[in-house]
């Protein structure tokens, strides 16, 4: 007999599966007919969803997306956190979760991946500026720091921050850590706080990798 389901149930089983594949063979090695064999469906119902493996790409990064930043937003809207708890909290939910994240993220940081990468780090700049402004205005707000270009700073910052500390991008850990302590530094200049003001803040964000 055959089963029918719902566009959306549909959808993400495909970006489930193709999840999975892409974790195990690497997306250059994953094929449309491989995502087809898993699930056992035509490949006109895999074209009605997606015009391509790279169209599936782009869905199953915005659905990753998609749950990094409802985890962002709420921790955003947790007021009864000091603003600098928030910020590292947030930073720190845009981790890649699931069965298979971790595998996800090792595909991601490959070379021949990097358009996977890209694609990641541009959204995730896009839809975090946002949230961090809002975050750096208030704290401007109880006098925490002060700036008349919050939206910039935070985009100087996240762009700095995901070229510099890419996992892509090895550096000794001399070079490192002297990296970071200028991160925050120059960090604390940008927001006009007094100096080691943000290493509680910031610190525990480079020991998860940021």
């Amino acid at each position: 007999m055959r089963i029918v389901k719902e566009a959306k149930e549909r959808k993400n089983e495909i970006l489930d599966v193709a999840e999975r594949l892409f974790a195990a063979k690497g997306f250059d090695n994953t094929t449309t007919n491989d995502i087809l064999e898993e699930i056992g469906i035509a490949r006109g119902t895999l074209y009605y969803h997606f015009k391509s493996k790279e169209d599936i790409l782009d869905a199953m990064i915005d659905r990753m997306i998609g749950q990094m930043l409802v985890k962002a937003k709420v921790l955003a809207g947790q007021k009864e956190i000091p603003v600098l708890g928030r910020l590292t909290m947030m930073i720190q939910a845009l981790q890649v979760s699931g069965d298979y994240g971790d595998a996800i993220m090792e595909q991601i940081h490959k070379p021949q991946n990097a358009l996977m990468h890209q694609k990641i780090q541009e959204r995730l700049l896009t839809q975090m500026n946002p949230l961090l402004t809002a975050l750096i205005e208030e704290g401007t707000d109880q006098g925490i720091c002060q700036t008349e270009y919050p939206a910039e700073v935070v985009e100087m910052t996240l762009l700095y921050a995901n070229t510099v500390f890419d996992d892509l991008i090895v550096h000794d850990e001399e070079v490192r850590q002297r990296k970071i302590a200028a991160f925050i530094y120059n960090l604390e200049r940008l927001l006009n706080m007094e100096q080691g003001s943000m290493m509680e803040a910031v610190k525990p964000l480079f020991e998860e990798k940021l």
